[in-house]
């Protein structure tokens, strides 16, 4: 059994768009790579435009 790493700032961050956007039921039953380019470019997008708010 794998020991799962802890989350960083950035994982928290992820989670908390893909929430917004209605996607962690995908992500909870297929994982990140499930998800489409334009679905992992929303939430890139999303993080960056935070980052920079900060």
């Amino acid at each position: 059994m794998a020991k799962e790493k802890p989350l960083t700032q950035n994982d928290i961050l992820k989670y908390e768009i893909a929430e917004e956007l209605g996607l962690t039921d995908k992500i909870n039953q297929t994982g990140w790579k499930s998800l489409t380019s334009k679905e992992s470019g929303r939430i890139g997008g999303l993080m960056t435009k935070r980052k920079r708010a900060k």
